[in-house]
């Protein structure tokens, strides 16, 4: 049978209108969403920075003059302040907690090595002109047990911590006296407080670093000082404070 042109040209124009409409339909395309970083979970880490104490001591000048020419030979207390810097190096392990839906709320346990050290010297006007002392100051170790607040901006934590800290220090004071020398030691372990503030950055899934700067008080205390060279012995007051800048690393091992 013989096709009508008429048909055939309405066929076609059919088909025509049929793809327009089609044309006109929105294109279904997948949207990519990248998800919101979730903090509730558990990291260890490294850090590495620079410290800075000040150690105040009372008084040095009557341990060395008292010991060498005898009790009650100093009058007045002398008080003399030393600075120690150096490096910070450590770990850290805690866990953390996101509600509210947008404030992190967590545990922290730190360590760290510290290689603070400074020295000053002092007169001694009781001995011969030119007597003096050189005191010393080390901290090699201070761990920590915090808290910590924040507020996540997704991957960004704006934070602040407080807690329980440890340290462990080292003072000397050798010199010359009346023609005799002396060699005192001391070490201290004493129990303080810390307070810090930081930012966090999650780079990855499971990696994020972080900026932080810690403020440690530890307070007036008596360390024993022993001279071995001449087996004297006897107390004085250090009053000490540590602030350290650090850069941490951690590795993400666990989130819920």
């Amino acid at each position: 049978m013989k096709k009508s042109p008429f048909l055939t040209v309405a066929t076609l124009f059919v088909g025509i209108a049929g793809s327009a409409r089609g044309a006109d339909l929105p294109i279904s395309v997948p949207l990519q969403v990248t998800p919101v970083f979730g903090w509730s979970g558990c990291s260890l880490g490294a850090h590495a920075g620079l410290g800075l104490a000040n150690k105040t001591f009372i008084d040095p000048v009557q341990l060395a003059q008292d010991s060498v020419i005898g009790p009650g030979t100093t009058s007045g207390a002398t008080q003399t302040s030393v600075n120690v810097d150096g490096g910070v190096i450590g770990g850290q392990i805690g866990c953390d907690y996101q509600f509210a839906p947008n404030w992190v709320a967590g545990v922290e346990g730190a360590a760290s090595g510290l290689n603070l050290r400074g020295s000053t010297t002092v007169a001694l006007p009781m001995g011969n002109p030119g007597d003096q002392a050189t005191v010393t100051a080390q901290t090699s170790f201070i761990p920590s047990v915090t808290g910590r607040l924040g507020y996540t901006f997704d991957r960004l934590l704006l934070y602040g911590r407080g807690g329980v800290a440890w340290a462990s220090d080292k003072y000397t004071i050798n010199g010359m006296v009346t023609g005799l020398g002396f060699g005192f030691q001391g070490l201290d372990l004493r129990t303080g407080w810390i307070a810090g503030a930081g930012a966090e950055w999650v780079v990855s899934r499971s990696w994020s670093v972080n900026v932080e700067y810690d403020y440690y008080s530890f307070g007036t205390s008596s360390v024993l000082m022993s001279d071995n060279i001449n087996a004297f012995s006897g107390n004085i007051n250090v009053k000490q404070t540590v602030q350290v800048v650090k850069a941490g690393l951690n590795f993400h091992v666990w989130s819920w």
